[in-house]
């Protein structure tokens, strides 16, 4: 199993001393990818609405600082030689399809096929009014058809695509990214997006948190698993090629013990508790999973990433 931590791009550690000691120290320590978000711009986050709190708070203290995803992973590709550098997750619709898949390539190819592109359709729609030309409405399909244009421009020698929200013919895309394929993986709890993992994905990415799909649980993250497998199987593919990634964003004593279906929830408690949840995902098929360590301070997050290595991560 894969482990990885959010390196936070908003907020007081999104300083450029802050975020690239985070970035070294972290892959001195031997984590094996990074995770980076995507926000262009923001509303007034005081009003509640953030899909993956309990009270629709967003977690970080001023989340309105915040660097470009991409612009933000490069400067880290630069910093770093080995960790691996995951888009958590890239909005597609924010940016023109043949602009991404480009940014994209160049991402790879600097930092030497180190790159996973964590994907989702979107969900701020002021964010996405004030950003994005399709419409809201349509960000799932503005989303499915972006993805299959980047996988033409990243393969085909002389890309041709004619869909309803992008065309291109008679161009050249070069270099291609160092990695063939490019790491996919599916954002998102819904059907939706478990369908989409299915169709293209290399993994399905949730986070266990989402009001609306709760996967809190082993049994709800078992159900969500078979969800997955029974949609791989419908899409043509084998039901075990799309790996499954999951994103904790809060562990310990910051998560409520029990669920609403009465099952103890995942990634409460001891930490005797977290090496058995560890090790219970593993056991379903779970190939990676990402910790946001969510403290104010860059020597705080790295005292409390030395502490979970040694009294957890190592014991797994």
């Amino acid at each position: 199993m894969q482990i990885g931590f959010n390196l936070p791009n908003s907020g007081p550690l999104s300083k450029v001393v802050d975020m690239t000691r985070l970035a070294v120290e972290g892959e001195a320590m031997g984590f094996d990818y990074l995770t980076v978000t995507d926000h262009v711009v923001l509303p007034d986050t005081k009003v509640p609405g953030y899909p993956y709190s309990e009270d629709g708070a967003f977690y970080e203290e001023a989340p309105l600082e915040r660097h470009e995803q991409l612009m933000g992973m490069a400067w880290i590709a630069a910093k770093t030689s080995r960790i691996r550098l995951v888009a958590a997750v890239l909005v597609v619709p924010h940016r023109p399809a043949v602009l991404a898949a480009k940014m994209l390539s160049t991402l790879d190819v600097l930092s030497g096929g180190r790159l996973v592109v964590g994907i989702g359709a979107g969900w701020l729609k002021t964010e996405f009014d004030a950003v994005v030309t399709t419409p809201f409405p349509d960000r799932g399909k503005v989303t499915d058809e972006y993805i299959d244009a980047f996988r033409v421009l990243w393969t085909e020698a002389q890309p041709k695509f004619a869909g309803k929200y992008v065309k291109f013919d008679g161009i050249v895309l070069e270099p291609k990214p160092v990695q063939q394929p490019v790491p996919i993986w599916v954002g998102g709890e819904g059907l939706n997006a478990i369908r989409r993992a299915a169709r293209i994905a290399e993994a399905w990415y949730p986070i266990g948190s989402n009001n609306q799909h709760l996967l809190d649980t082993l049994p709800r993250l078992e159900q969500g698993i078979a969800r997955l497998r029974q949609a791989t199987a419908e899409a043509g593919r084998d039901p075990g090629s799309v790996g499954v990634s999951f994103r904790v964003k809060r562990y310990g004593a910051a998560v409520p013990a029990k669920a609403n279906d009465g099952e103890r929830r995942l990634f409460s408690g001891s930490e005797a508790d977290l090496i058995a949840d560890f090790r219970a995902l593993e056991k379903m098929g779970v190939g990676a999973i990402d910790i946001d360590f969510g403290r104010p301070t860059a020597d705080a997050v790295l005292a409390e990433m030395k502490r979970f290595r040694s009294a957890v991560i190592e014991k797994i």
